[in-house]
């Protein structure tokens, strides 16, 4: 019998992470109403898993056969809300934002103007974008943004006015553009004073739905917090960010949202693989979140000493974005923490079911919203390997894929250690024995996510061994993440028990491992002992967790390759794919996207720059 150990799926431990929480443990020394009242908090909220199922697999080929009629999850029903047109704002001048609650919450930076300094006792500086110089171009937009979220017709993005707006030379009425103060842990070490160094926040919008979304160019010029920089951004990285934030979007993960990216003629000087071959971009990303606070906004406040802001801004947070957390509780700081936890596992466990590595998961990435952000040096995993590390910088593998939820349980004791300022003794030693449980929600949520990604129903004994035992044969032939689960969900019974993996080259592939037919008897046993389940909802229901396309690096270098020479047809050809990953489409099987990948892609790798 094969042994299997996938560190991908673990939390290893180590002498200073926390092990899982025990009853034991959390009746020795605290008050035990106060460890039950949290506690039962955070299992609650672990256990109550909803699978992100997305739109219902597409039998046509057609690639329009999904974009009304297809049944999709809730995520995707939410944002794709049904509007009037004739309802929607046709004039970019009335799109309102606001920035006095902001504002009247917190000290704003006494000191104007953009030149690099250090920032003390304030949470943002005022800082104005940079125009972008020369002839403007929309290089994408999303749609389900445009109109879903920010209430605007998508015609309007075709109008002079709105490429001013989106790129920061103009600015929408009521605007008072903020630069973000925070500080982080980088690669496990304190970096002090961060901060948006090339991000201007524009506003909150409140639209007819009744959600708050903070608006942010990124690319728009120099901060306070730009240190050696410049404050710009170029094509390469900027195409990664609009197609990875939207494609995150439809893939059921929680993450910012990217509305549009323009382009400009003005030179920006960058040296993507440090190599001296500078090239000259720009770029403007107009991109939105429900916060763009983070662990780092915490953390800079209590490592300054600036604790009566560190709970102003505490307090803003749970008002605004927890509603389940009350003002007045004793303990609301400690349900925070708690909340936070949970939903930190939960993201990273999200992460890992589409292949997807972050590469820098540093607090400064890490939102308290537990939502995806900053999408710098990122990839998706081809072949599987929990050694994966898409990022040039990281020698060492810290944020390799298989990492993440260590390096995620490292930032929240970063998070905890900024919380202890306001926190009592007695929550301290509560919010100790909540971490502990962080790795027991992570390995539940895994175990939940990678069950539905089999089909399996109800709970077996033997499923985790199962799972653990096709990643080991998946790890061993090099067998291709994404493609392995999406051609499980597509082969019928009968395929699997006579092998018939014609034209399904990630399986023929995995059925090359010496142990493959004593796994797939497991398997096949396993679901066909499941009561009152047919072959096609096993299928169904696999194909509505396992995406058939996801933004690999080759796809997304491909279409940067054309947009830095001003054609950004495959930006525009990939975005319309990503925004259906589930449903297989004509466009998508043309382009190669469901493929082996080429061979040119192994090994491609990216840096911070881009």
């Amino acid at each position: 019998m094969l042994t299997c150990c996938v560190s991908s799926i673990r939390v290893t431990a180590s002498t200073e992470a926390p092990s899982v929480l025990t009853e034991s443990g959390a009746s020795m020394s605290v008050d035990m109403w106060s460890i039950h009242r949290v506690v039962v908090f955070a299992l609650a909220a672990a256990s109550s898993f909803t699978p992100v199922y997305a739109q219902e697999f597409s039998q046509s080929t057609d690639p329009d056969c999904h974009s009304h009629d297809s049944q999709r999850s809730p995520h995707t029903v939410k944002s794709r809300w049904n509007m009037s047109v004739s309802n929607l704002i046709q004039d970019p001048d009335q799109l309102r934002v606001s920035c006095k609650k902001l504002i009247e919450a917190f000290p704003v930076d006494e000191v104007d103007g953009n030149f690099v300094r250090t920032v003390k006792n304030c949470i943002f500086s005022k800082s104005i974008p940079t125009p972008l110089k020369g002839p403007l171009r929309l290089a994408a937009v999303s749609k389900d943004v445009i109109e879903g979220i920010l209430d605007l017709h998508v015609a309007v993005t075709q109008s002079e006015d709105f490429l001013h707006y989106a790129s920061g030379g103009r600015l929408l009425l009521e605007s008072v553009p903020l630069a973000h103060r925070y500080g982080g842990h980088q690669f496990g070490y304190w970096a002090g004073q961060l901060g948006d160094g090339r991000a201007h926040l524009l506003g909150q919008y409140y639209n007819r739905k009744g959600e708050t979304w903070e608006l942010q160019l990124k690319g728009s010029g120099k901060t306070p917090y730009s240190r050696s920089g410049d404050g710009r951004a170029v094509i390469r990285s900027s195409v990664r960010e609009f197609l990875c934030s939207e494609a995150m979007h439809f893939l059921g993960v929680p993450t910012s949202r990217a509305a549009s990216l323009i382009v400009s003629e003005e030179p920006v000087l960058r040296d993507q693989f440090y190599n001296g071959n500078v090239k000259t971009e720009r770029a403007v990303v107009l991109r939105l979140a429900k916060s763009w606070f983070r662990i780092g906004s915490l953390e800079i406040l209590a490592q300054s000493g600036e604790i009566d802001l560190l709970r102003k801004l505490l307090n803003f947070v749970t008002d605004e974005h927890f509603p389940s957390i009350s003002s007045s509780d004793p303990d609301k700081y400690l349900v925070f923490f708690t909340t936070v936890v949970n939903e930190t596992a939960h993201l990273i466990a999200q992460w890992m079911s589409v292949g997807f590595a972050h590469g820098v998961c540093n607090t400064d990435n890490f939102s308290l919203l537990s939502i995806t952000i900053d999408y710098g040096p990122f990839g998706f995993m081809e072949s599987y390997n929990p050694n994966f590390v898409p990022s040039t910088s990281d020698d060492e593998g810290r944020y390799s894929i298989g990492a993440q939820a260590n390096a995620g349980l490292f930032n929240l004791e970063k998070l905890l250690g900024a919380l202890t300022p306001v926190l009592t003794q007695k929550q301290q030693k509560v919010a100790k024995m909540i971490l502990k449980g962080y790795v027991s929600i992570y390995q539940t949520r895994i175990h939940q996510i990678f069950k539905a990604k089999l089909g399996l129903l109800g709970e077996e004994e033997e499923d985790n061994y199962l799972i653990a035992f096709l990643l080991k044969m998946m790890e061993d032939t090099q067998s291709d993440f994404t493609m392995t689960f999406r051609q499980l969900s597509e082969v019928s019974d009968m395929q699997l028990q006579n092998r018939n993996f014609t034209q399904m080259w990630a399986l023929d592939d995995l059925s090359l491992h010496k142990h493959f037919s004593e796994w797939l008897n497991m398997y096949l046993s396993r679901v066909n002992g499941q009561q009152n389940d047919t072959d096609l909802d096993r299928q169904n229901r696999m194909k509505n967790i396992n995406p058939r396309y996801v933004l690999r690096n080759w796809m997304a270098e491909s279409a940067i390759k054309k947009a830095e020479m001003n054609d950004f047809s495959e930006v525009e050809l990939l975005h319309h794919i990503l925004s259906s990953p589930f449903v297989t489409q004509e466009t998508a099987e043309e382009a190669g996207y469901a493929a082996r990948p080429p061979l040119w892609a192994q090994g491609l790798k990216v840096s911070c720059s881009s």
